[in-house]
């Protein structure tokens, strides 16, 4: 057990010299979480809206003062006002505004006498965040529109009541539980790849391989060592994060206690993981150069950005063999409903079984010559 805690205690002696090391590897993904979490998060306002009416009588009038209420109120979009169609789309083309509503000639003849006139929504569809917006918007204002002063009586009908059990969830508490792991897996990468891999170039194993130490033991080591850095990074990141996120109660004792718990189980994993990936890697461009791509194969496929249930069948099979998935899942749950250590059971024991898989697979793999 010694030589165990003198690779730990040598290891941390090292990443305590080097504060930058640190600091970075808990800064980047506190910015990535305000940068993501307010430009993906907030309500899509000040779209430009361009009517063009070629009825110009009553129903219309009262259908541009509706228009003119939105922006007042609610802001999601303005209306720009064209004397003609074609004008209006050549402006949409070029990206001037983001839609046109075309008011038919008759319009207002055609609603009194119980025609159901159409109104022509023409939306620059290659922003869908702003399509949707003004499609959801200008469907309300039509529907409201459209009901008449005095309801009539009604058959029985159904209806469909919504009840939200947990209060609105900005995206960037939405985001809060992939940021917590991505800071884990950069510490990971940091600690259980790169410095590896940099340790063999300069030949600092050699001292270790001389020794009678264990392959077991240099693992479990490097494993234990890297995943005291990622728990930090990962506490931080718990803490701060919630507090920048809005978390009610950030500082609940028993909710951090849970979290604490999976932040070392996913610690395990992923430092585990790296090892496994880098223990027959001796050039240190290697860790470098995969980053960028396992940061996007296991990040992305995680349900951390967007809802797993939308991905196509082989990024699933991504999603299911993913510790990540598992550690975002885990989080959401702890963060935003603060669960219970039942809820994420399954999550815990994945992590556990897949940290002991790698630790095992790393430790065949490992050489202990040069």
């Amino acid at each position: 057990m010694h030589r165990i805690l003198a690779i730990i205690e040598r290891d941390l002696r090292r990443f305590r010299r080097s504060p930058t090391l640190m600091i970075m590897s808990m800064v980047m993904p506190l910015v990535q979480l305000l940068v993501l979490g307010y430009a993906f998060g907030g309500v899509v306002r000040g779209l430009q809206l361009g009517v063009v009416d070629q009825d110009h009588q009553m129903q219309a009038v009262r259908l541009k003062e509706m228009f003119d209420a939105v922006a007042a109120n609610s802001r999601t979009f303005k209306p720009i006002w064209y004397g003609d169609e074609a004008t209006a789309l050549r402006d949409l083309r070029n990206g001037a505004i983001n839609g046109v509503v075309d008011i038919p000639p008759e319009y207002s003849r055609k609603l009194l006498a119980g025609m159901n006139p159409q109104v022509a929504l023409i939306e620059d569809n290659t922003d869908q965040f702003s399509s949707s917006a003004l499609e959801g918007a200008l469907n309300q204002l039509i529907s409201a529109y459209g009901q008449p002063a005095v309801q009539p009586r009604m058959e029985a009908a159904a209806a469909l009541s919504v009840v939200e059990i947990y209060p609105y969830v900005p995206y960037i508490q939405f985001l809060l539980p992939g940021t917590i792991s991505l800071a884990i897996f950069v510490s990971a990468m940091i600690g259980g790849g790169i410095i590896f891999i940099d340790d063999k170039a300069r030949g600092l194993h050699e001292g270790y391989l001389v020794t009678p130490i264990s392959k077991f033991e240099l693992i479990l080591g490097f494993t234990l060592s890297g995943a005291i850095k990622a728990i930090i990074s990962g506490v931080v990141l718990v803490v701060l994060g919630s507090i920048i996120a809005g978390i009610p109660d950030p500082l609940n004792i028993a909710r951090l206690a849970r979290m604490f718990l999976l932040v070392v189980l996913t610690s395990l994993a992923l430092i585990s993981m790296m090892f496994l990936l880098m223990v027959r890697v001796s050039d240190p461009l290697i860790p470098r150069a995969i980053f960028g791509v396992l940061n996007t194969v296991l990040f992305f496929p995680s349900g951390a950005v967007y809802p797993t249930e939308a991905f196509p069948g082989w990024m699933k099979i991504i999603t299911v063999v993913d510790p990540f998935t598992y550690a975002v899942h885990g989080f959401k749950a702890l963060v935003l409903k603060n669960t219970g250590l039942m809820a994420i059971s399954n999550d815990l024991i994945f992590l556990s079984v897949f940290t002991v898989i790698t630790m095992a697979a790393a430790t065949l793999l490992f050489r202990r010559t040069l």
